[in-house]
């Protein structure tokens, strides 16, 4: 009967042991995984909030380009080539952004990103191939060369001012749409023209910050 209560009393002192063990494992365990879940949810808006950014249409942002930037060159003098009318939207500003987001796919929130692209436009960067550039196929006249001299006839400051604008426009979006998860982008699937096949995705090359120099 004693080694039985003996028993009894060792197996519950074995058990609050244990018990004492367990218990801050347990806590900590669920500490980590509320923060695990709250770093995810985080991680998952501004993954969601990038790709609506990334999504935005040319023509939106050309027209916040040029309300904010209403001296930078248009360029829209151009023609449909199936309706034979002026596309007055088809702008320098909606090229280069269609070209940067769709053509070649870089990032549009980082300085460097669009910067590259402008020295694709200066030749020091990426050979820009005319068959695939926006309007290639949709005007009657290809705009490349003459978008070409038009950003190599650009001072500094201006190519400095579009960067910095442009990265501004898809930087608020980001912004925004993380404080406001369920804000969505209008028509944010991009129409693509035909010269606008699937991305492929090339990292920055060393230097490229410097490609920009007069």
């Amino acid at each position: 009967m004693i080694r039985r209560q003996e028993s009894h009393t060792l197996s519950r002192a074995k058990l609050r042991l244990l018990l004492l063990i367990l218990i801050p494992v347990i806590n900590v365990s669920e500490h980590l995984l509320n923060n695990y879940l709250r770093q995810w949810q985080l991680f998952t808006q501004i993954s969601s909030s990038v790709v609506v950014a990334q999504s935005l249409r040319p023509e939106k942002v050309s027209t916040q380009v040029y309300k904010a930037l209403p001296d930078f060159p248009q360029a829209n003098n151009y023609t449909n080539r199936e309706t034979k009318q002026a596309v007055p939207e088809n702008t320098l500003v909606s090229r280069i952004v269609r070209y940067h987001q769709y053509i070649k796919a870089r990032p549009t929130i980082f300085r460097l990103d669009w910067k590259l692209t402008l020295a694709d436009y200066l030749g020091k960067n990426e050979l820009m191939k005319q068959q695939r550039y926006p309007g290639y196929s949709s005007l009657t006249q290809n705009p490349l060369p003459n978008d070409k001299q038009i950003i190599a006839n650009l001072t500094m400051k201006q190519r400095e001012d579009i960067v910095n604008l442009l990265v501004s426009i898809y930087s608020n979006t980001t912004v925004e749409n993380v404080a406001n998860p369920s804000v969505k982008e209008e028509n944010s699937s991009p129409t693509l023209e035909n010269e606008d096949s699937s991305p492929s995705f090339k990292l920055p090359v060393p230097g490229g910050a410097n490609l920009l120099l007069p």
